[in-house]
């Protein structure tokens, strides 16, 4: 057989040409785990430089002027991440903007070239200012990486960035655990978030009602994880610093358990040790339970003993001259003359709550809810039977604050009394009614709840403030329609505000006076307290609330 013959029939080595044309599929395949692996590691690396980006961001949202421009810098500046996996020739840094700072006048925010600040987490709603940015999205400047392998294939890169939205959850530490139904709420509200009108309402009366109807002007509890219990919510009520688990400004959950020792609890701001303990300890750890250091109220007791007792006339006959009780919507000097005013007075409830349980309000505060008042109080009466005449200025408004009604507030006077209190210059600490019976305006060493030390009570301005509580405001009516549920109980809820209140009097039932005819006339309820509005709760602010609140805030990754 000739060579050529041979050479033709040769059939070894044919393979090789199926092998040459599969090899570019199979080194793709091979290759692909690889590239796949850079791919992923650089998706992870651009995730966590957004998830950091928006974080250091949030931070900055404090609701002042420039916080969108500090929060769209700290996500730029504060980004430090190196990627390792990047190999498109630009450099191994990740950025956002492109790494340039950005500039935003004061009370406005921009969408920036991956910088978006929102109102909300389901980002309906772009932020116009800095006041409304609570959100902050990120998205970090694509970078890629190019294929080792499969490239071959005609893919080159895969390009991967990072996207993140982080907001701030704040909690206010050391406030009693008390929640109130928005007094002004509308009956066709279904917004849970609707603001309480706090600037139209300081110094009005709020009388809340704690019957657990979660009807405008309720009140309730909130759940702290302290303790259990009727004994866990009287700690959290009474001890001057609560412990237990901080509150979430924007949520909270309510629970019941109100009862008269819950109460009790309360009252000992108002230096009334009440029966029991009501200040118990909890899981080994002891309170303090404080009075305040201005306890004017209209309760009387023995100078050798610390049994207190509400103070009002044994009959109907001139009741009103033993107690403050008045009979309408009117003054005392309107209703009994000029110079009359009862033996011992307490700060009074406002004039349409204070002439029997259920008031007239209704009819004075524009339409409101008959729980609402109107700030109108008796200061002449208050001042006659406290001070021996009608005000006459003493409380100066550049001291104490605006004055919407042209004479002071209740926790303005409360406030000035403790001032003068302090400094030893307070006429009618102790006042006799009877015998050995007297009404103190201050705690007396060695009785009921005094402080070991002078002035025997906390000073507000410089310690605690006893008798201002930092309240969650809830729009009930919304609540329920919109969970659909009647009662509120251990549900997360949503809140609307945070407001302070001022302590107006001890929560205790008063009767007209004690019996016999025209006694038996409801002027205020055991489970009810009263209250007037200061303001909103300026939390970590520098405003009275922040010697008794702390704000804790943790920024926190949404998406």
């Amino acid at each position: 057989m000739s060579r050529r013959s041979t050479y033709l029939q040769d059939q070894s080595g044919a393979v090789a040409a199926t092998y040459a044309i599969a090899i570019t599929g199979l080194i793709i395949v091979a290759g692909a785990a690889f590239d796949y692996n850079r791919i992923m590691s650089l998706d992870s690396e651009m995730q966590t430089a957004a998830d950091q980006a928006a974080l250091a961001g949030v931070t900055q949202l404090d609701k002042t002027d420039g916080a969108c421009a500090r929060a769209g810098n700290a996500a730029v500046e504060l980004l430090r991440n190196i990627t390792l996996l990047s190999n498109d020739s630009m450099g191994n840094a990740v950025t956002v903007n492109g790494g340039t700072t950005i500039s935003i006048a004061d009370d406005s925010c921009g969408s920036f070239n991956g910088i978006t600040f929102y109102e909300d987490s389901a980002k309906t709603s772009v932020a116009a200012t800095d006041e409304s940015a609570r959100f902050v999205e990120v998205i970090v400047d694509q970078r890629s990486a190019r294929y080792s392998f499969t490239a071959i294939g005609g893919l080159i890169e895969s390009p991967a960035r990072g996207q993140a939205l982080a907001g701030l959850g704040t909690a206010i530490c050391r406030v009693p655990p008390l929640m109130i139904c928005n007094p002004t709420e509308p009956s066709n509200n279904t917004d849970p978030y609707l603001e309480f009108d706090v600037d139209n309402n300081i110094g009005a009366g709020v009388k809340l009602v704690g019957n657990e109807s979660y009807e405008p002007g309720a009140f309730g509890f909130l759940e702290t994880s302290f303790g259990t219990g009727a004994n866990g919510l009287k700690a959290a009520l009474g001890w001057d610093v609560r412990g237990g688990d901080c509150t979430a400004v924007d949520g909270v959950e309510v629970k019941n358990g109100l009862n008269a020792s819950v109460m009790d609890a309360i009252n000992t701001r108002f230096d009334l040790p009440g029966n029991g303990n009501n200040c118990p300890s909890i899981n080994g750890i002891s309170g303090t339970c404080s009075p305040s250091v201005n306890v004017r109220k209209d309760f009387v007791r023995q100078q050798n003993n610390s049994n207190w007792s509400v103070y009002q006339a044994g009959s109907a006959a001139n009741a009103h001259l033993n107690a403050y009780r008045p009979t309408s919507t009117a003054t005392y000097a309107t209703l009994f003359g000029a110079t009359a005013a009862p033996a011992i007075m307490g700060h009074p409830r406002d004039l349409c709550h204070a002439w029997n349980n259920d008031g007239d309000c209704a009819a004075h505060n524009g339409g409101q809810s008959a729980r609402m008042g109107t700030g109108d109080w008796d200061i002449n009466a208050y001042w006659l039977s406290n001070f021996g005449a009608n005000y006459a200025g003493q409380v100066s408004a550049l001291t104490y604050g605006a004055q919407p009604k042209g004479y002071p507030t209740r926790y303005q006077v409360y406030r000035w009394e403790a001032d003068q209190m302090v400094a030893g210059t307070l006429p009618g600490i102790a006042k006799n009614v009877s015998g050995n019976t007297y009404a103190y305006a201050q705690p007396q060493p060695g009785r009921s709840l005094a402080l070991p030390n002078s002035p025997y009570g906390l000073v507000p301005g410089s310690q605690s403030d006893r008798r201002r509580l930092s309240v969650a405001v809830l729009n009930c009516t919304a609540l329920t329609t919109g969970t659909g549920h009647n009662n509120l109980n251990n549900r997360e809820l949503a809140v609307g505000s945070w407001i302070d209140v001022f302590m107006v009097e001890p929560a205790i039932a008063r009767k007209r006076c004690q019996s016999g005819n025209g006694c038996n006339v409801t002027y205020t309820e055991a489970f009810d307290v009263y209250a007037e509005v200061i303001g909103r709760t300026d939390i970590g602010g520098d405003n009275g609330s922040s010697a008794q609140t702390i704000r804790r805030d943790l920024p926190r990754l949404i998406e």
